[in-house]
């Protein structure tokens, strides 16, 4: 015989807790934490070095350059700045396009790692946007990463079992 249950439950004690997933292993969190950490630093300083040469190039009216011919002199440039218009040097490397082209490429790849993180800690999208930021506001992508890190490692700590998929 089935036995009568009572119209109203018995509450509880406490709000239900929320049970964290993640979108990964902990070792894939901390190999994509690892990631998005060297990538934070190595387009944070491009960044800077970016800013740097920006000021130089629209502020002074010189680029960096890496031998060539002096256009004035017709003598051997080695290394340094020289006037960006007209040009100053003749056939020599220029550095400052370099860092302009290289910052590019490396912030795609700081995307990729933020996007591989973002998508393992099942954050929203409103993180995703604040990593985004770190690589073109100078200086944000070391405090960002600073934050994130620690955040990842506490949510990593409170919920261990949380990461157990196989």
């Amino acid at each position: 015989m089935i036995e009568p249950k009572p119209a109203i439950q018995p509450e509880q004690s406490g709000p239900k807790p929320k049970k964290r997933r993640f979108g990964g292993t902990e070792a894939q969190i901390r190999s994509a934490l690892k990631f998005y950490k060297v990538m934070a630093y190595l387009t944070g300083a491009m960044l800077l070095l970016l800013c740097a040469e920006l000021i130089a190039r629209y502020g002074f009216g010189v680029s960096l350059f890496a031998g060539g011919t002096n256009a004035v002199t017709g003598q051997p440039f080695g290394f340094g700045f020289a006037e960006s218009e007209p040009k100053g040097v003749i056939g020599g490397f220029n550095i400052s396009t370099s860092i302009l082209i290289v910052h590019g490429w490396m912030y795609v790849v700081y995307l990729v790692s933020n996007f591989r993180l973002w998508s393992l800690m099942r954050w929203p999208f409103s993180k995703m946007i604040l990593l985004a930021l770190g690589g073109v506001i100078p200086l944000l992508s070391f405090i960002v990463e600073k934050k994130f890190h620690a955040q990842v490692e506490a949510e990593l700590a409170a919920n261990p079992q949380a990461s157990k998929r196989y």
